[in-house]
């Protein structure tokens, strides 16, 4: 693990941003994480830290900021619906940051999101050339699929369009996204030949790597997916994702007897 330094930042558009990075000087790979629908909280700072001891430079922007009571969204009990154009502009604007103050290798990009911002990865690498989009538990469900104001393309389109492999992180136990929405989302990535690596968990309910919330963190699911991730990342750094090649993995485990009307929410 490497010793890290944390700063919280502005991006040009006034975001507040933690960036962590490791302190012995070099030139790293940028991941940015965008959270939860709870806003910027302790749990993506963690996950900005664990990045950086990883060996990247991470970057945690507040992308709520502009919600006017904190307070409730954090609590869950308000929500901020971050358009799909509203998320490019404010992805733009932490490259930007990045760009500016020399920090990370913009060759080497991966932006992830979790629950609510999943789509958003994938939306923001059909626009602009990243190395790699990461999903956790979001993108999937039933209405990621519907044209609405807050989401005016489809997402089928938003996949038919990435240039990059797709990591993603799903459980058996969502209470928001069956194991048919998983494979729902294979297989647009398979029809449209795009390069992807995914991995359903059994036993993982919605938000189980948020270990904040003691009711939903599955520590042995979270520890694995975390790593996988990791590795995924470092392979596609590397260069080990041809651009000209289509890779597909799937590893999935659930019940025989799985029934998704059973599955419940989680604190």
């Amino acid at each position: 693990m490497a010793e890290i330094a944390t700063e919280m930042v502005q991006c040009p558009d006034g975001m507040p941003m933690l960036v962590a990075q490791p302190r012995q000087p070099g030139n790293y790979p940028a991941v940015v994480l965008m959270h939860e629908r709870y806003g910027l909280v302790r749990h993506t700072e963690d996950l900005a830290r664990r990045c950086a001891s990883d060996g990247f430079v991470a970057c945690a922007p507040n992308f709520f900021f502009r919600h006017p009571d904190h307070a409730a969204l954090t609590a869950g009990s308000s929500r901020y619906d971050m358009t799909d154009p509203e998320s490019v502009v404010s992805l733009e604007n932490v490259l930007a940051f990045l760009e500016t103050n020399r920090l990370g290798d913009l060759h080497k990009i991966a932006v992830a999101g979790f629950c609510q911002t999943g789509r958003h990865p994938l939306l923001f690498a059909a626009a602009r050339p990243i190395q790699a989009a990461v999903v956790w538990y979001g993108a999937a469900a039933p209405r990621e699929w519907e044209v609405t104001k807050v989401q005016p393309e489809p997402l089928d389109k938003i996949i038919a369009a990435l240039p990059c492999p797709v990591f993603g992180a799903f459980g058996s136990d969502d209470h928001l996204i069956s194991v048919p929405d998983v494979c729902r989302f294979r297989d647009s990535l398979e029809s449209h030949n795009r390069s992807y690596e995914i991995h359903l968990y059994g036993g993982a309910p919605h938000g189980w790597l948020n270990d904040t919330m003691p009711g939903r963190f599955r520590k042995a699911q979270a520890d694995a997916a975390w790593s996988a991730q990791q590795h995924f990342l470092k392979a596609v750094f590397a260069g080990e994702w041809a651009p000209g090649q289509v890779r597909w993995r799937f590893e999935s485990e659930f019940g025989r007897d799985y029934d998704f009307s059973k599955n419940r929410r989680q604190e």
